[in-house]
């Protein structure tokens, strides 16, 4: 196959995205109230939420969902501390296409907008035992910070979140 064509996602995008992510991300381990997705992926019309998608064929593969944010500063190297960074809200890619490394290409490639940005960390988190998005985390250059007790976004398995940070060299 191909590779996807990679683009920015605009307001005329967020009714594909709501149904990509409703019918492709839900599993045991991804917290995905639809209210508050669609409510994040809402935030694409006025700019508060970023994101990339990939295409083929005028076929919607998957995306990611990205903020600039302070929410993470305890993290931050103490010489950023004060300084925006990055958080990457969601991944999705349609179940026909897992395996193919879109997630990580479109994961990456938001981190390369991230940084044009004038970022230099970027953060995102999973469940504790969600190997799927632990590779595809790994593979774009994420490492772990720390697991932490999350017990109303983590209802099943262990009910730890892990955090993950990838920071500009």
């Amino acid at each position: 196959m191909s590779e996807p064509s990679i683009r920015q996602a605009c307001a005329e995008d967020i009714e594909a995205l709501c149904a990509l992510i409703l019918e492709h991300g839900p599993n045991p381990w991804n917290h995905l109230p639809e209210v508050e997705v669609r409510e994040h992926l809402q935030g694409i019309a006025t700019n508060a939420t970023l994101a990339l998608l990939a295409e083929e064929q005028g076929r919607l593969l998957g995306f990611v969902s990205y903020r600039l944010t302070r929410g993470f500063a305890v993290h931050q190297p103490a010489a950023r501390a004060s300084q925006l960074h990055g958080y990457i809200c969601e991944a999705v890619v349609h179940r026909d296409c897992a395996g193919r490394g879109v997630g990580a290409h479109l994961l990456t490639e938001a981190v390369q907008d991230l940084w044009r940005r004038g970022v230099h960390d970027v953060y995102i988190d999973r469940h504790e035992e969600n190997a799927a998005s632990a590779g595809m985390m790994r593979k774009a250059g994420f490492s772990e910070l720390l697991t932490y007790a999350d017990p109303v976004r983590r209802a099943n398995g262990s009910g730890r979140s892990t955090l993950c940070c990838l920071r500009a060299r």
